[in-house]
């Protein structure tokens, strides 16, 4: 049975999987996301959704694993979507989803397969 912590893990990985899946369904390409709003939408709503389960981390986690991932700029990052949402620089959500999202799905699949091991 996984810890609360890694259950959220697990969902956060979920979300960064959501991501990935748009961008293949929508295209690789920020054109694309630039003018289509439904895209949009569904990035931002995974976005979203990563920052509220990484918010619920408990502070033990977030300190014993913040070299590796930084979580205030992930909660950041929701708070901006959340209350920003019609005027997001979709550059910068662009280069979220293509570097820092994969990076975050690498790292929940680690944590997630430690434990398994563990």
């Amino acid at each position: 049975m996984l810890t609360a912590d890694l259950q959220r893990i697990e969902h956060i990985r979920n979300y960064c999987a959501e991501i990935e899946t748009t961008i293949k369904r929508f295209g690789d390409s920020f054109e694309q996301f630039q003018t289509d709003t439904d895209y949009q939408k569904s990035i931002s709503f995974d976005i979203l959704q990563i920052g509220e389960l990484s918010s619920g981390l408990s502070p033990e986690y977030r300190a014993a694993t913040a070299d590796r991932i930084q979580w205030g700029p992930i909660k950041g990052m929701r708070n901006w979507v959340a209350h920003n949402y019609g005027s997001m620089e979709l550059d910068v959500i662009w280069e979220t989803v293509k570097v820092d999202v994969p990076a975050l799905r690498r790292f929940c699949k680690e944590q997630l397969e430690a434990e398994q091991n563990g």
